[in-house]
């Protein structure tokens, strides 16, 4: 399997700046946790004329999410808002761990890991913005997407190249495989 190109994942400290130290993180995750506006979503908060939230999820991140789970990563969401469209999202990926109305996101972080009964090297998290940086500093394997305000970006093990809702969780399910040297098993299941 191809390895992906050496590049700089992150501007930051050389410690979290680097590609190698990013897949020897992702290697060892059991658990990867997604904040869902900014990251799932393109972050853009739409109602309907009956004053209903609307959400729009890209199926290709669904897919990874689905991969993910399958080559046995567990996955959580934890999110500061509440939508039932969030609710739907993840029954539709079997998501088992939901977690929303979630202001300060340590708390149902520290119970997903007892939970589990994982450490945090063992888990990931992937968040946009400031309320995120908790869970980015908590985790073994933070990511987060260019449009993240720069503290996120600072800290973050990886920043994807695509733009919330637009392939970014996808990106990181396919990199936390490739780490795990799973993503060609992941790829050749739907070859059968």
């Amino acid at each position: 399997m191809a390895r992906p190109l050496k590049r700089k994942v992150q501007h930051g400290t050389p410690e979290r700046g680097d590609l190698d130290g990013a897949l020897l993180r992702a290697k060892a995750l059991k658990l990867m946790i997604f904040d869902v506006d900014g990251v799932m979503t393109d972050g853009m908060l739409y109602y309907s004329e009956r004053g209903e939230e609307l959400k729009a999820f890209n199926i290709q991140d669904g897919h990874g999410v689905k991969m993910l789970r399958q080559q046995g990563v567990e996955v959580a969401l934890i999110t500061a808002r509440r939508s039932r469209a969030v609710e739907l999202r993840a029954a539709n990926l079997g998501i088992a761990h939901l977690h929303q109305g979630v202001e300060d996101k340590r708390g149902a972080y520290a119970a997903l890991l007892a939970q589990l009964r994982l450490d945090a090297a063992q888990s990931g998290y992937m968040g946009d913005d400031l309320l995120d940086l908790p869970l980015i500093t908590r985790c073994g394997f933070a990511a987060t997407v260019p449009a993240a305000p720069e503290a996120l970006k600072r800290r973050a093990h990886y920043v994807t190249r695509a733009q919330g809702g637009h392939g970014a969780v996808r990106e990181i399910c396919e990199f936390i495989l490739s780490a795990q040297d799973a993503l060609e098993r992941a790829v050749d299941a739907h070859l059968l």
